[in-house]
């Protein structure tokens, strides 16, 4: 006669499964981290503050930027019409974000709620109105901050060209 009881033998049993659906669990979450990372352009390190890489990209890339009091640096490109967002609009929008070194980590065409977006956005949208464009220099804070986003790093200053298609 056997020393494993039959109950014994069934928890064993769904132990086992248990422990091979976590082990395939954990091995798809490290390939699909691999795959949306894999060919993402990575930001260029710097010692210098967030604000000063800013103003240097803006000087390199002769910017003509206005500071916000928040924190931001914006230029209006096309200013749009009067019917400017809120954070209760509905917006429809195209965007290119890149990092400081220009290469692209994300672009869209896209309709969203203002007030679901990052801080950066909330503040620099309603600058324009509808079929307007602005560039956004935002320091890590109003974006992502100290979190990953995708392929952005913690602490990553980002730009955005942005237009305005609609508002509702």
């Amino acid at each position: 006669m056997s020393i494993l009881t039959q109950k014994t033998t069934k928890t064993i049993g769904f132990l086992s499964i248990l422990a091979i659906f976590a082990l395939i669990f954990v091995i798809f979450l490290q390939s699909s981290c691999a795959k949306s990372e894999k060919g993402c352009a990575t930001p260029t390190a710097s010692t210098l503050s967030e604000e000063q890489q800013i103003l240097d990209y803006c000087t390199t890339n002769k910017i003509t930027y206005t500071k916000d009091s928040r924190g931001f640096y914006y230029q209006i490109i096309k200013p749009g019409n009067s019917t400017k967002p809120t954070l209760n609009s509905t917006i429809s929008i195209t965007y290119v974000g890149t990092f400081l070194n220009k290469s692209t980590f994300e672009t869209g065409t896209n309709i969203f709620l203002l007030n679901s977006l990052i801080a950066g956005w909330k503040y620099g949208l309603p600058l324009i109105g509808e079929g307007g464009e602005i560039l956004l220099l935002l320091p890590s804070n109003l974006a992502y901050g100290a979190d990953r986003a995708g392929c952005i790093p913690p602490n990553t200053p980002l730009v955005f060209n942005v237009t305005l298609s609609a508002v509702k």
